[in-house]
C-alpha cells in the first residue's frame, strides 16, 4: 500500500506543473488568438480559445508552481516524502508542453470539424500531458528518465483524465467553462 502512495504521490507532484497551465489560461485568456483568425479548408486552425495571453500566463503559471514546489520540498522531505525536485528546464518543458499539447490537439479537433467546447475523448484528457512530457524529455531528459518511472507513468496517465474531468466538472459549476467537460 505505501507503494501505491508513493506512485500517487509523485505522479501528481511531476504532473501538478502541467496541470495547472490550461486551466491558469482558462481563467486569464482572451486577447489575440494564436492564429490570427486564419483559416485552413475553410476551418479555423486553432480557434479563438487558444490565444498568446493564456498561453503566457499558463505556461508562467506552471513554471511557478514548479519553483513552488521546489520551495516546499525541504519541509515534504522531513517528514518523509521522496519527491524530486524540479529543475527550471523541467519546469519549462512540463508546462510549455501542455500548452503545446493542448493547441495541437486544438488543431486536429478543428481538422476533424469539432467546434469549440465539443468533446475529444481521451485526446482532451491526455494531450496536456504528452505535450508536457515529450517537451520535458527535449529539455531536461535526464530528469524525465529519472523521474517518470514506468509506475509513475501508468499512474498519471490513469489519474489525469479523473483529475481532468473532475476539475472541468468544478469550472463548470463556478462559471469558468460553457461545457462540464
Amino acid at each position: 500500500m505505501d507503494m501505491i502512495i508513493e506512485v500517487v504521490a509523485t505522479a501528481v507532484w511531476t504532473m501538478l506543473p502541467a496541470y495547472v497551465p490550461n486551466n491558469v489560461a482558462v481563467l486569464t485568456g482572451g486577447g489575440a488568438p494564436i492564429d490570427g483568425g486564419r483559416t485552413l479548408g475553410g476551418r479555423r486552425i486553432l480557434g479563438d480559445g487558444k490565444t498568446w495571453r493564456g498561453t503566457g500566463f499558463g505556461t508562467l503559471a506552471g513554471v511557478a508552481v514548479a519553483l513552488g514546489l521546489n520551495t516546499i520540498l525541504p519541509i515534504l522531505t522531513r517528514v518523509g516524502a521522496d519527491l524530486t525536485p524540479f529543475s527550471l528546464e523541467a519546469a519549462v518543458g512540463l508546462a510549455f508542453g501542455a500548452m503545446l499539447g493542448d493547441i495541437v490537439a486544438s488543431f486536429f479537433k478543428r481538422r476533424s470539424g469539432r467546434r469549440r467546447g465539443v468533446p475529444f475523448p481521451v485526446i482532451d484528457q491526455l494531450d496536456f500531458v504528452v505535450g508536457g512530457i515529450l517537451c520535458a524529455v527535449i529539455l531536461a531528459p535526464r530528469w524525465v528518465i529519472a523521474t517518470f518511472t514506468p509506475p509513475v507513468v501508468i499512474a498519471v496517465f490513469i489519474l489525469t483524465p479523473i483529475l481532468h474531468l473532475g476539475t472541468n466538472a468544478g469550472a463548470y459549476v463556478l462559471g469558468f467553462k460553457k461545457e462540464p467537460y
